[in-house]
């Protein structure tokens, strides 16, 4: 299971089956969620910095938003009071983009993990209370097992497209080479395929519901025949697309240089247009 409602999870609390929640407040305009988390977040909840713990720091090369190490992560980990065996549901403001990178980095580290579908938005709207002011948990003490989702890097991407479906998460002005904000360089990977996170969204940020979902990724070609990669500006909007396929079943890899990484590599060519 990748995502959970507020009903579902407000109903698992009430249970006493031990949630541990991660708020994970995060967009570009506005990196450094902590002071938005202070103001009202989930009972109990831990605020996670997608910059500082769930990134690490490199050349532009590199990326804008590396992948962190085993070890950084696992200590981060500890930090926000996991242990072994702990059940964790991630959420951000509404539409789940930053939540989604705790997702994927903790599911490759073997943690047991879901997606609050909506985030605190959702929450707020089903009643859910909030609490302001900082949580710090007692340490934990798990220890993440690398490795269990699918990664390609720069020269795994620049191939895919001839043996499968790479996805670029964008919205569509970026995909075509329109306008660039972030990046060196205005287009996509040549072959990619363009599917923005929007499309598969409500406009209150929740999931549309599966059927929808496949629809759309059926009409650029994910029909389980090959394998599909997604990537986007810097790796967290492709996680994102990672779990949107999660939902229907299809297992893909995540390219987290992405953009990011291609635009600021020499000899990388660049495509333009539909």
């Amino acid at each position: 299971m990748t995502l959970i409602t507020a009903a579902g999870l407000a109903s698992r609390l009430r249970d006493g089956l031990g949630i541990r929640l991660l708020d994970v407040r995060w967009t570009l305009a506005e990196p450094d969620g902590r002071d938005a988390y202070l103001a009202g977040h989930l009972p109990g909840a831990v605020y996670v910095s997608l910059e500082d713990e769930l990134s690490s720091h490199g050349a532009p090369e590199d990326g804008r938003h590396p992948l962190p190490s085993r070890s950084a992560l696992e200590a981060a980990a500890r930090r926000w009071g996991l242990s072994d065996g702990d059940t964790v549901v991630v959420y951000d403001a509404a539409t789940s983009l930053a939540a989604a990178r705790a997702w994927w980095l903790l599911r490759h580290a073997g943690v047991d993990v879901r997606i609050l579908d909506g985030g605190l938005a959702a929450w707020a709207a089903a009643g859910g209370a909030l609490e302001a002011g900082d949580v710090v948990p007692t340490p934990g003490t798990v220890t993440l097992d690398w490795g269990r989702m699918r990664v390609i890097d720069i020269d795994q991407a620049a191939a895919f497209p001839s043996r499968g479906v790479l996805l670029d998460a964008r919205a569509g002005e970026r995909f075509r080479g329109e306008v660039e904000p972030m990046d060196p360089r205005a287009g996509h990977i040549p072959g990619a395929v363009n599917v923005p996170m929007a499309a598969y969204l409500h406009a209150d940020g929740t999931f549309q519901a599966p059927e929808a979902i496949e629809g759309l990724f059926t009409a650029v070609g994910v029909d389980g025949s090959a394998p599909v990669a997604s990537y986007c500006g810097s790796g967290v909007t492709a996680a994102h697309q990672v779990a949107a396929l999660e939902t229907i079943g299809v297992t893909a890899a995540l390219y987290p240089g992405s953009w990011s990484q291609w635009s600021n590599t020499p000899g990388r060519e660049v495509a333009t247009g539909e």
